[in-house]
Order: C-alpha cells, then structure tokens, then sequence
C-alpha cells in the first residue's frame, strides 16, 4: 500500500504521521515493532493509516493483507511468545552481558551460603531446596519468563475477548465505533475478532518482552519484584545488577552482595516452605484478568473526540487511558488483595533479611532504606507492566507490613511470627497494616466468635437429633394433645 492512501474524511496524511500515531500506540515497543514490520515487508505507515478504515475498500483489503503477514507469526496464542523472547534477550544484552567467570560465579554463590547461615538465626524456616546460582542477564530472562508467560496470558487473553466483543459489529446496523455492519468483501479476515486477538497477541508479544528486558537489566535476583519468578524456588542473584547498585553507595560492595543476598535467600525461603503463597499471588492476577471488560461508550466517545490529523490530540487521548479496559468492583477487590499480599511478602523479606544482617553488616539499616526507597519508587519496566496489564507490582504499605511482622516478633517470637504463614486466614489484612498492635486482640474476637457459632450448630444438631428419637411413626399416632391416639 502507497503512503498516498487518503485518511477517512481527511486529505492526504504525510508517511510521518502515520508512524509517529503508530508509536503512540505501541509506546516503548514502537521500535521493536516497526523494524519487525518492515523486515517483513510492512509498510508501518500504511499499517496505522489502516487503523483510521479508509473508505476504498481496495485499499483496505492492501492494507489488511499487510497486517496478515505482519501477524502470520501470532498464531492462536493471546501472547506472542517468540516476539517476547527474542525482545526479551536483546533488550537484556544491551550495554553487554558477559558469561559470568567461574571466580564471579563463586562469589556469589558463596554471599547466598553465608546468607543463609546468617538467616537461621532470624527466621524458623529451613533454606528453600533448590541449589543457589548465579546468572547473567540472558540466563535471567529464560528462566523467568515461564512465569511472565503465567502472568500475562490470562489478561491478554480476557482483553483481546473483551474488545473483541464490543467491537464485534452487527450485520444488520452499524456496528461499534459507527463502523458499517458487514466489512468490505474479500477481506483477509472474515471475523474482525481474529484480526483483534493477532493485534494483541502480536503487541502483547512485544511489550512483554520489552518489559522482561528491561527489567533483565534492573532486579538483583528472582523475587524482588515481589512475585516468585521460579516454580520451584532456589535463590539466585544477577552480579552485574548487584554491582550497578553497588555503585557510587557508602557501603562495600562485598556488603551491598551480602544484604541483597540475605533478601533473595529468605524470599526462596519464604516461596518454597509457604506452598499457598506462590498459588495465592498469581490467582490475585487471574482474578483480575477474568473481570476485565471494555467500555464501549467510552470508546466509541473517544473514537468520534479525536482527529486523525491532530497528531498531539491522538497522543494526549492514548496517553490518557481512554482505550483501557474499565476496573470493576472484582477486579479492585482482587488487586486490593494483590496489593496485601505484596507488601506482607516484602515486609517480612524486609524485616528477616535486616534482622539476620545487623549482627554482621555495618551498613544493615541504610541499605534497608535504599532497597526500601529503590522499591517504592518502581522503574520503567514495572511501570511498562502496569500499563500492560493493570498490575503495579509495588508493595505500597512496605513499612506497615514491616512493622506488622516487627510486632509479631515482639510478641511471639520469630517462631510464632513465622508460624502466621501456615495458613491464608492467620496472615495479617490491611486491618492489621492500619493497626499492626491490634493483630492478637482481632484474632481472639474472630476465634471467640467462631465457638460461639460452633456452639450454636451443635445446639440446633442436638435439637434435630433429639427429634429424630421419637421414631418415624410416633408423630402419626398422636392425638391432638400429643397423647398416643
């Protein structure tokens, strides 16, 4: 397709414009996306002139067949995996990512050893089984994005259903959008919700993998965006992110190795002895992911509020959300939980690995505050994942769950205060983060009405069994006044 394609109810729009609509679209995945297209022989340009639908149904029929061959790649999958990946270990590579040395290797398998020597004496669970490893970049991003694939597909599948639906157009009227029922004969796709679920698998595709990239580059080992990254938890550490950390820091970098191997060691402790927790997070984002829906009102609004031709308009109205599905009341119930158990995992992380390092490390408690501070604050790539798929994976009560699990100490021990893992309904809510003190004298109110409702069954059971005594035909043969007739 020529860059010459008239725009719907506009003039001529210059190639430019088109790709700069196009990388407002995508956002950080622009490039990826456009260097993809045109290795296959896309014309990016013509591609995003085809999102306005130009009237000439030949030119549309061009343009979709563009697409096709842009998307021959998707298959059925809601995310492109292979986009992912390669994405994922360029982005990974940029700026260099060596093979670790045997000598760098050792010296972090050594700091987790120590660290769990240390972490002993700080918390009653034994160390997680798997063995612990250094990784380079590379090796980062093909061990976790089995997870990320767990994370992301049940929204990207729900979202591409969703718009899919409210975009789905009525043979019989006009369709969403004020798009015309029935779509030019001869198209490439009969149904345009298999040409909206190859869109999102192919643009899921890609922001995953810039995301997984980018973060690649940024996390110390494989919890500490709050989320295990491993099915089967063994702690490892990524020394070429420990070192940037480390970096302009008052602190040694033997220390900084130290303290964050401590975080990472009793997080892989946490995951591989608490076996409801892994299950519990990764279900607080399904949850969410099954509540999505589209507002076609709003989006139709949009649609019919911009002008193609007004580049800054069409960049303000993306930027601003107005194509993002709506929250439902199921789905901020399901990240309020998320967002709990997030800030009780860091929160005992945080309270455990500063415990165990104190008697050790000169510098335990500002580093604490750094890695606290590092987290709050989020980067790009968790930010890229927050637009992605509706989740910040930031825990924003950190302090509170710290001095939940502070108090719990205090008062019961390191053995009572693990002990609160053994099950879903003992860990504190965000009733016990808003009043860390109160935690115990809650826990006697709901186990005091528990008996009280225990007893009340137990009474109405022995009523029914003392009815049941009588027999089944004694009730027949009394009389009025329950004398035998």
């Amino acid at each position: 397709m020529s860059p010459d394609v008239p725009a719907p109810g506009g003039p001529q729009q210059d190639p430019e414009q088109w790709e700069q609509v196009l990388r407002a679209m995508l956002g950080p995945a622009a490039d990826e996306a456009i260097a993809r297209m045109r290795s296959m022989g896309v014309d990016p340009a013509a591609m995003a002139a085809a999102s306005g639908l130009p009237a000439d149904p030949a030119a549309l029929q061009q343009a979709m067949a563009q697409v096709q061959r842009m998307l021959a790649t998707s298959g059925d999958e809601p995310v492109n995996w292979q986009m992912a990946h390669d994405l994922a270990r360029r982005q990974a590579a940029q700026g260099g990512d060596p093979s670790l040395s045997p000598a760098r290797a050792r010296e972090v398998v050594d700091a987790l050893s120590v660290a769990e020597l240390w972490l002993d004496a700080a918390t009653d669970l034994p160390p997680s089984p798997g063995p612990a490893r250094a990784w380079s970049r590379a090796e980062w991003v093909e061990a976790t994005l089995p997870t990320w694939r767990t994370l992301t597909e049940p929204v990207a599948a729900s979202l591409a259903e969703a718009l899919a639906e409210a975009l789905r157009p009525d043979p019989d009227e006009d369709g969403p959008l004020g798009l015309p029922g029935g779509f030019p004969a001869g198209m490439p796709f009969g149904d345009p919700a298999q040409l909206l679920r190859g869109l999102g698998s192919a643009v899921f595709g890609l922001q995953v993998g810039q995301a997984a990239g980018t973060l690649a580059r940024e996390v110390f080992g494989t919890t500490d965006i709050g989320l295990p990254l491993l099915e089967r938890s063994a702690p490892a550490l990524v020394p070429a992110n420990v070192d940037a950390f480390a970096e302009g820091l008052d602190a040694p970098p033997e220390e900084v190795r130290l303290y964050l191997a401590l975080r990472e060691a009793a997080a892989s402790r946490l995951f591989a002895h608490v076996p409801w927790l892994r299950a519990h997070l990764l279900e607080a984002v399904a949850s969410y992911a099954r509540g999505i829906e589209i507002d076609v009102d709003q989006l139709e609004e949009a649609v019919r509020s911009i002008d193609p031709t007004d580049q800054a308009a069409l960049q303000e109205a993306l930027s601003g959300g107005v194509f993002a599905p709506r929250t439902t009341p199921a789905q901020e119930a399901a990240l309020a939980r998320l967002e709990t158990a997030l800030a009780l995992v860091e929160g005992w992380v945080d309270e455990v690995a500063t415990a165990a390092a104190a008697p050790h490390l000169p510098h335990a408690v500002p580093l604490r505050e750094m890695v606290r501070r590092r987290r709050a604050a989020g980067g790009p790539a968790e930010q890229t994942f927050a637009s992605l798929v509706g989740l910040e994976l930031r825990p924003r009560r950190l302090r509170d769950a710290a001095e939940v699990w502070a108090h719990l100490g205090a008062t019961r021990g390191v053995d009572g205060r693990d002990a609160v893992w053994a099950h879903p309904d003992l860990v504190p809510t965000s009733e016990d983060l808003d009043d860390p003190a109160g935690y115990d004298a809650r826990r006697q109110a709901e186990a005091e009405g528990s008996a009280d409702l225990d007893r009340a069954l137990a009474e109405i059971l022995d009523a029914d069994a003392a009815t049941g005594d009588r027999g089944p035909d004694e009730d027949e043969h009394r009389g009025p006044e329950g004398a035998a007739g």
